[in-house]
């Protein structure tokens, strides 16, 4: 007689947000530097936006904060990344880990097309080995869609396709999507920047309800948006040729309304970028 075995259940409700630290990263692709010695705190609970023109590195040191800069060829880099104090490079640290706490929503809407919007919630348990019964999955598809915004819209066609949505939909359905496998840091590089101002708005006001349940860092060359949705800012700037790096960071008022560095005065006010 053989004995049933419980898989083991996803997690009942969402974990604790988690401070991420930067320090002295630098980046390269081949032999082109890319980022030289970055520094940032990015704390716990909190919405940071990363603002800066194109090319000054910002998407690159998003992707290096969950460990997605090391899989395109010729890729380096140095530095320290510190979640909760500890180094996600770290010798014997799990690339599996990195990506389970710090989830990604990318600039365009990259929903599972042919996949309904349920399987498309309860997608990355699977990737992450995570087993879980009916009523576990159903109960996250709804308690997912709902922190994105997204339940009271969908919940009557479940089954349909992930494709299927609007623009400012699929979105809201990746960062479900991410939501399920209960990251406790959630980085955006441009969220909203395909998506029309009606959905950029339900967009931002998804990230202002996830802030105190999740950390947020944002890539966004919209300055109203910085503006609205986080508390601290960090202003990237590569100049002449050389790698991209941050010319002042702190709290997002003080960024827009009192800033230290003439060059953060200038982008924020829009006289260059």
């Amino acid at each position: 007689m053989t004995t049933a075995t419980t898989a083991p259940a996803a997690p009942a409700s969402p974990a604790s947000p988690a401070s991420l630290d930067a320090r002295a990263v630098s980046a390269w692709f081949g032999t082109h530097k890319v980022l030289e010695r970055v520094t940032l705190n990015m704390p716990a609970g909190q919405v940071t936006a990363l603002i800066g023109p194109s090319g000054c590195g910002k998407s690159t040191f998003l992707r290096i904060l969950n460990r997605m800069h090391e899989l395109i060829p010729a890729a380096q880099l140095a530095g320290e990344v510190l979640f909760e104090g500890e180094d996600i490079y770290a010798p014997g640290r799990r690339l599996t880990d990195a990506r389970r706490h710090i989830g990604m929503v990318f600039q365009k809407p990259n929903p599972f097309p042919a996949m309904s919007i349920y399987d498309n919630v309860v997608a990355g348990l699977r990737l992450t080995g995570v087993r879980a019964n009916r009523q576990t999955k159903d109960d996250l598809v709804q308690e997912c869609l709902s922190r994105a915004g997204l339940w009271k819209e969908v919940r009557d066609r479940l089954r349909q396709p992930g494709g299927a949505l609007s623009g400012g939909q699929q979105q809201r359905l990746c960062i479900a999507r991410a939501l399920a496998v209960r990251p406790r840091v959630l980085l955006m590089d441009e969220p909203c920047s395909a998506l029309d101002p009606t959905s950029t708005r339900r967009v931002e006001e998804t990230i202002q309800e996830l802030a105190s349940e999740v950390t947020v860092v944002i890539v966004t060359h919209n300055m109203q948006q910085a503006a609205r949705v986080s508390q601290q800012c960090a202003f990237f700037l590569a100049e002449q040729g050389t790698p991209g790096g941050i010319v002042e960071h702190g709290p997002t008022t003080d960024i827009f309304g009192a800033p230290k560095d003439d060059r953060t005065a200038d982008y924020v006010a829009g006289r260059f970028g």
